[in-house]
């Protein structure tokens, strides 16, 4: 009796080891931006949202003042999904009366290939409300703990 309690006691505590949270982690440093991102989603079914931050730098000239460091919150962030390597995530900042009315979407597309905890993918980035629309994109680097 107590071999099959022990026996199902650590089958259990695998069990669980097995379903771990998922924390994935994103960042893109070139000419137009420069941001990190950290997301985490829950194992069991749905792969729901539990934490989520990051922080950004446009270095357009043609953005608001207000874009030069951006953090962001759970509140922006739009649309996310992780399912089988694959994240996605939207981001949507409104800067109000600092940023002159300006609004910044930032899209991330990556795919992690097997079980490398270091993946690729790529970012694009649109501001509007200004003079004229600031869009860039380019490659992201993530990785996953």
């Amino acid at each position: 009796m107590r071999r099959t309690i022990l026996a199902l006691t650590v089958l259990c505590g695998a069990t669980e080891l097995a379903h771990a949270d998922s924390r994935f982690f994103c960042s893109a440093d070139d000419k137009d931006v420069r941001f990190t991102i950290e997301s985490g989603f829950k194992a069991d079914e749905g792969h729901k949202l539990n934490h989520f931050r990051g922080a950004i730098q446009v270095k357009s000239a043609d953005v608001a003042p207000a874009f030069g460091k951006i953090v962001f919150t759970s509140s922006n962030l739009t649309h996310h999904w992780s399912h089988r390597g694959e994240l996605r995530l939207e981001i949507f900042y409104d800067g109000g009366d600092e940023a002159s009315g300006q609004t910044l979407n930032l899209a991330i597309a990556a795919e992690q290939p097997g079980k490398s905890p270091a993946f690729s993918g790529s970012y694009e980035l649109v501001v509007e409300g200004g003079a004229k629309p600031v869009v860039a994109g380019g490659k992201v680097s993530c990785g996953s703990k």
